[in-house]
């Protein structure tokens, strides 16, 4: 478990100077990682393009991970129930909870994703773009799986949904 501490300087990440990973259909804005909160939080930005596919069923389990939707709309899979969080709409989930969210059908979405405790998922994130990319192997992220706690699952409920459009 990531360690949680008090012991860090404020932290300001500015828009013009965060790093930003991006794949074919979705750009992320890093904005602060468990090194530099001090363990407490990991929080980035991401932006779905219409049609984003975003990530499929999975869990973890020592963080808990908040959403909040900026614009737009995104679909999301909780357990095995699918709902749509629009802007200002606020979601928090719990360690252990099987999730997994793509832009609803026809819309795009900007939301802000925050984990806490912080865990390092900055190179988690410089990982996905590579490999949505075609940059690397869809193995490392399944090699991955417990350095990064994203544990994968099945999930016939979400594969339906994206399966209607």
């Amino acid at each position: 478990m990531s360690s949680v501490g008090t012991d860090f300087e404020p932290v300001v990440t500015r828009a013009a100077e965060a790093e930003t990973t991006s794949d074919p259909s979705s750009a992320m804005t890093l904005l602060a990682d468990s090194e530099t909160t001090g363990g407490l939080l990991t929080s980035y930005r991401s932006t779905f393009a219409g049609g984003a596919v975003g990530a499929p069923a999975h869990f973890h389990t020592r963080a808990a991970e908040m959403f909040y939707v900026i614009d737009g709309s995104l679909r999301v899979l909780l357990g095995e129930a699918i709902t749509v969080l629009n802007a200002g709409d606020f979601l928090l989930v719990p360690p252990r909870t099987p999730h997994a969210f793509a832009a609803a059908p026809g819309c795009t979405a900007d939301v802000l994703f925050t984990f806490t405790p912080g865990m390092a998922r900055f190179d988690y994130l410089r990982l996905l773009g590579r490999v949505m990319r075609g940059e690397a192997d869809f193995a490392e992220i399944k090699e991955s799986s417990e350095r990064f706690d994203n544990h994968y699952v099945d999930s016939p409920a979400w594969k339906a949904a994206l399966a209607e459009g």
